[in-house]
């Protein structure tokens, strides 16, 4: 695995004595219907207070969602899109922190990279025609993420012979498509796309086998659990009261061989890691 991934204007170590705690990246959404915190950070004003406080708090990457991808959530148009992540996006970029947007869409790529955005992270794996075109004559960082279906009917009936071998052999696919359009592999990531597509069980398998996915394919894993229903399937709490059980999640994938976390609840996340490093670290 590459000892540093590239990310437009950072570059994180993740392995070796400089890699120190995983990457934390606080997720904002500036969209009316997210599941966790739809509408909060829609305004301007708010979106840019919430980033400064999550960066406080310890986050080191910004993820910038205009498109709410919960089970059921139609698509959003594209101009809505733009209209959504582009204004958050320039003012965020005044501040010291990498900067990812969300988004599946081409044109909201090519727009994110001439603002400047520092990964792109698409949670449709970059299939969409143009998509890798997008992208890969630039600098920034990309996520792959895994997805059965669509997000309207992604949660129907999930099903798989073996889940894990499954989402290794699609991510595989894909990091084959994009390095041979000369990405480079320092600039790759990977999430096995926790609730997109999945049972909990199958959520709980990748989970466990998270480590496996990073060493067959030799590229970091980002993982993304906060507050979905996988921890209310075994906390048996509501959206709002799933802190403890995110940062558990949390945890475990870094413990699993994850150096990416994508969480809403950055203070608390930053704190168990810092506890867990200390802990670890020979």
């Amino acid at each position: 695995m590459s000892k540093n991934l590239h990310c437009g204007r950072f570059s994180f170590p993740l392995e070796g004595p400089d890699a120190g705690m995983p990457v934390v990246m606080g997720i904002l959404n500036v969209t009316p219907d997210s599941f966790s915190d739809g509408g909060r950070y829609q305004g301007l004003e708010f979106a840019m207070s919430h980033a400064e406080e999550m960066i406080r708090d310890g986050a080191t990457m910004i993820d910038i969602g205009g498109e709410s991808t919960r089970p059921g959530s139609p698509s959003v148009p594209l101009d809505e899109e733009l209209r959504r992540v582009m204004p958050a996006l320039y003012a965020l970029k005044t501040l010291d922190v990498a900067l990812s947007v969300d988004t599946c869409k081409p044109e909201v790529m090519r727009e994110a990279l001439i603002a400047g955005a520092d990964m792109i992270n698409d949670i449709n794996g970059f299939r969409a025609p143009g998509a890798i075109e997008a992208v890969q004559d630039s600098d920034c960082g990309l996520c792959i993420m895994h997805m059965q279906a669509t997000p309207q009917t992604m949660q129907q009936a999930p099903q798989y012979n073996d889940v894990v071998a499954e989402v290794i052999a699609f991510l595989g696919e894909r990091v084959k498509a994009m390095t041979a359009a000369g990405i480079a592999r320092e600039r790759l990531c990977l999430d096995p796309g926790f609730g997109f597509g999945k049972t909990v069980e199958h959520n709980y398998a990748l989970l466990r086998h998270l480590a496996r996915i990073r060493d067959e394919l030799g590229l970091p894993v980002l993982a993304g659990m906060s507050r979905k229903s996988m921890i209310g399937a075994v906390t048996g709490r509501p959206v709002e009261q799933r802190v403890a059980g995110s940062i558990g999640a949390a945890l475990a994938a870094v413990a699993h061989g994850a150096r990416i976390v994508r969480v809403h609840d950055v203070a608390d996340t930053v704190d168990a890691l810092k506890v867990w490093h200390a802990a670890t670290i020979d």
